[in-house]
């Protein structure tokens, strides 16, 4: 790594065309190796979760994007590096937009990349119901710290479906109950 630390390389969302992100992802990594770039772009990653399904009998693992439409990458944005990302098909922009690509805060990229999963690891805790069309706040996971709004209380799994906003965008989110609580 000839004394480069990944310290210089900050992570930036990047909006791509939703359900092609997997194509836009290879497609970056295609251009910034054409160009000799890769080596500002260490990790391009689309943020997935894994979902476990019981299909006839045989339970499942299907990684699904949570995050519809983004694609995460980490970068040094020098030269034509952000130019190069901007204009492969199917990219939308840069979050912040091009000329001032806002770089994310080192705590909501570790969430997004999981490393605060905790919750989910500690098993249920006994909550008091949640009602549709209360106000939530997120306290765990990528959306840690957003407030959204309770759409449809699925008892059973111990889930909510969510609307959240994210950089202006209303976002369904399905969220344990752990991971949310009432706001005052």
């Amino acid at each position: 790594m000839n004394g480069m630390s990944l310290d210089q390389f900050k992570w930036y969302v990047v909006r791509a065309v939703t359900g092609q992100e997997k194509k836009v992802k290879a497609q970056l990594e295609s251009e910034l190796e054409r160009a000799g770039l890769l080596k500002h772009v260490p990790q391009i990653l689309i943020p997935t979760e894994k979902v476990y399904q019981i299909k006839n009998g045989k339970k499942t693992v299907k990684e699904k994007n949570y995050l519809p439409g983004y694609i995460l990458i980490q970068a040094e944005l020098i030269g034509e590096t952000s130019h190069i990302i901007d204009s492969v098909n199917g990219v939308v922009g840069f979050l912040g937009g091009k000329a001032t690509p806002t770089p994310l805060r080192n705590s909501e990229v570790n969430r997004i990349l999981g490393n605060v999963d905790e919750a989910a690891e500690h098993g249920e805790t006994i909550v008091e119901p949640y009602l549709v069309n209360e106000t939530i706040k997120v306290i765990d996971g990528p959306f840690s710290g957003f407030s959204g709004v309770v759409e449809e209380v699925m008892e059973d799994r111990k889930k909510l479906k969510v609307m959240v906003k994210i950089f202006g965008r209303s976002t369904p989110l399905e969220l344990n109950y752990v991971q949310v609580e009432k706001e005052n």
